[in-house]
Formats: structure tokens, sequence, C-alpha cells
């Protein structure tokens, strides 16, 4: 069984690309489409701590490439169908991951996209264009800004379980999103009142293969979307599961979600809350964040605050980046390798951007982690100051170095889990990404 604190490594930036793959037209006319899909993502990656135990850090590497091909097919002016499928080839290399879950003798090439859909057209006025959209298969479902559902993650490797939980290595890059068998109807489009009715089952051991319905209402207007959330579980692989995660069976879920701009220019604002009601217990989560864009000034500075709680025995969930570094892999040696991996914590969150290139951002993240409960857990306050750049060279090529600077209050000696001592961990990486 996986260890409960490795649940949540899912990336960074290019998490998105792969959940998004690029594409390059290859055939079009009026009514038919055909795109080829393909990414790219190699990183190195340097931690002089490790966090499972291991003394002397870790060295590694990761890769993925991911390709193949979408369809779009207009049936007259009514309505239309659309499909995908794209492998992935991933691996991993040298010491394995800090955090242990990967030990860099993992490579596979599996299907990670391959599902099909149809679109209303104009045939539902009501509806607007579009409106009903009917797709199953295996593919990536998000939920707002992925606090709670965002992609079927993590990937880990051969380093727990006996090699059981392994998705093929690629764990910091997040080479593989798409859920295994899902059917999701959304009605309504994206503006004004809409919602969806979803049902998904995960085929990741590290999710403990697990099934869930859920259902969304939601009201999108020029300040912002305000959103409600239901799920509930319906089936764990209890070979799999965590004690946490066998709660998910029979579990209600519920969340009350909003983001925009509330009609303030050069504002972001956004908030979840979420409560969980299973048999052991009753667990809740949240967040609130504000940000303003100087835009007037050199470089655009974006300054962004956030603060987030989780109870201490919440579930993290399907939770993973969405919209950028610190959401919700809070932080790169934190959110990936030492925790917290949102649950038993509150972090406070400093984010500052700045754009002095239009293809060039610069960025610092702080965090401030302070456990729930120590009570039969590690205690893992600390702090973390990451300091990074996305360097879009042209559009075919992304380049991001970042350095981490993690401070554990404890250490694994005095109930916390960095070995060798408490001191501050200088972690380094460098990601490219070749999109198409």
């Amino acid at each position: 069984m996986v260890h409960t604190l490795k649940n949540r490594g899912l990336g960074l930036a290019f998490a998105l690309l792969a959940g998004h793959a690029q594409a390059v037209e290859l055939y079009a006319d009026a009514d038919s489409k055909v795109t080829g899909n393909f990414l790219a993502v190699y990183g190195l990656f340097n931690s002089p701590k490790n966090y499972d135990g291991r003394s002397g850090g870790s060295t590694w590497r990761e890769a993925f490439i991911k390709y193949g091909l979408s369809v779009e097919q207009n049936l007259g002016s009514l309505c239309g169908v659309y499909g995908t499928a794209n492998l992935v080839s991933s691996g991993t290399w040298g010491d394995g991951d800090a955090s242990g879950v990967t030990t860099g003798r993992e490579r596979t090439t599996k299907f990670d996209e391959a599902f099909a859909g149809w679109r209303s057209g104009e045939l539902f006025p009501v509806l607007g264009k579009d409106g009903a959209d009917l797709s199953f298969g295996r593919q990536v479902l998000m939920l707002g800004d992925g606090f709670i559902l965002n992609d079927d993650g993590p990937n880990l490797g051969k380093g727990v379980g006996d090699g059981q939980f392994n998705r093929g290595g690629a764990y910091y890059i997040a080479a593989r999103h798409a859920f295994d068998k899902t059917a999701v109807l959304r009605l309504g489009g994206k503006d004004g009142v809409h919602g969806s009715l979803l049902w998904f089952k995960s085929d990741n051991p590290a999710q403990a293969m697990t099934e869930m319905a859920a259902g969304t209402l939601e009201y999108s207007a020029a300040p912002g979307t305000l959103g409600l959330t239901y799920m509930h579980g319906i089936d764990v692989d209890e070979r799999y599961a965590t004690d946490v995660q066998r709660q998910r069976k029979g579990m209600n879920l519920y969340s009350l979600r909003g983001a925009g701009n509330a009609g303030l220019d050069n504002a972001h604002l956004a908030f979840e809350l979420a409560r969980q009601d299973r048999r052991d217990s009753q667990q809740n989560a949240g967040y609130a964040e504000a940000g303003y864009t100087f835009a007037d000034l050199p470089w655009s500075p974006d300054l962004t605050y956030r603060y987030a709680r989780y109870s201490k025995n919440w579930d993290a969930m399907f939770s993973g980046f969405n919209r950028g570094l610190g959401t919700w892999v809070q932080g790169e040696v934190a959110g990936n390798y030492s925790g917290p991996f949102n649950t038993n914590t509150t972090v406070q969150h400093v984010g500052l951007k700045l754009k002095p290139r239009e293809n060039l951002t610069l960025g610092a993240l702080f965090f401030d982690y302070s456990t729930v409960s120590t009570r039969g857990q590690l205690n893992l306050d600390g702090r973390e100051l990451d300091l990074y750049a996305e360097w879009a060279v042209n559009e075919h090529l992304i380049i991001t170095p970042l350095l981490g600077l993690y401070k554990p209050n404890k250490d694994a000696e005095t109930g916390g889990n960095q070995v060798g001592g408490n001191g501050t961990n200088v972690y380094s990486q460098l990601v490219v990404a070749v999109p198409f």
C-alpha cells in the first residue's frame, strides 16, 4: 500500500500542456478537421535532501512524449462528433525522485487519452450553440481550478508497493492525466447558467481505482463564475486503498466555489469551500485568494496572496496543477516530495510574477506551512521559497529553470521527514518542453 503522504506529486506548468496536447493541422475542409498531437517534456532534477529515509540526496531525469490524433466532423449544421487518441511514452532515470516513489528504472508506453464525443450544434437553441456535449472514454476531467478534481494523477513508479503502483515514471512532469472510463454530459455552454453530470473510474492504483459520480451547477457572467459541485463515491479497490481512501466509498462531497475579478480591472479573485461527509468523519477544506496585476508598472508585476486550510484527515482526492505553479502542488519541494500534500495543514502563500518580455515570465513563490494536528502525524511545519523563469523561446520550445529553498522545522529524527537534518534543502530543476 502506498504511503498516504506520497499521493500528491503532480508536476509543474507542463501538466497543463500535457493535459491539453498541442496540435498540428493535418487536414481540414468545411466539415472535417484532423490534427496531430505532439508534446515532449524532459526534466533534470537534483535534491540534496530526501524524504523517504534515504540519505545522500537524489539526482534524476524524467521524460515523456505524447503523440496521437484528434478528429472533428460536422454533421450538417445541427451537430458534430469528435474524438482523440493519444499515446504516452515515459520514463525516469538516475536515483529516482526525492520522495522515493520512483527508482529510476521506470519505462512504459500506454494510451493516455482515447475518447469520443458529440456536440449538439444548433439542435437545441435554448441551450445555445453546442449547448449539449456528450463524451465518453478515456479522458481528462477537471472541475473549477482543480482544487478537488483535476486529473487522474499521480504518476508513481517502482519505489512503493513492490512496483504494483508503477505507471511508468515521469512523476514530477506528470506524464499521464486521463481517467480510464468516463461518461460526461455538459449542458448550457460556458456562459449564464450551465452544468454537467459526470461518471468516472480511475485505473490508477495510487487513487485506489476510485469510481465516482458528480454533478455541477454554475453561473458565469463578466464579473466571474459561481459554481456548486456534488460528488458521490461509488467504489474503491481495497487492494490499493489507504485508510482515508477507503472512506471514498459512500462519501458525499459538497463544494461552493467562485473565480473572477468581481468587476475590478486587473484583479483576480478565487475561493472554494468543500466538505466531505464520510463514514468515519466529516472533513473540511477551503481557500481564499486575491491578486492584482499592476499593469501600468514596468514588467506588469502580479501579486497574489492565498490562504488554504485542510482538516486533519481531509482526502486530497484528485487535486492537481491547473492554473499555474502553486495550484495545487503547493511548493515544488513540499508539494511533490516532502509534504504537506493538501491534508492536515494550513498554507499561506504569496506569489509574485514579472513579465520583462512577452515571452519571458519571472516568478517567486513563498509558502508557509503549519500542521493542523501532529497527533499520530508527521510535523510538516516549514517554509519554502521557489524562484523560477518560464521562457517561451518560440512556439515549439519552452524552458523553465527553478530553484527551491525548503526549510522544515523538523527533520526525520525529530518528527518530520527530511533526512540529514532540518537545514535548508537547495533544490534545483530544469524542464524543457517541445509542443507542436
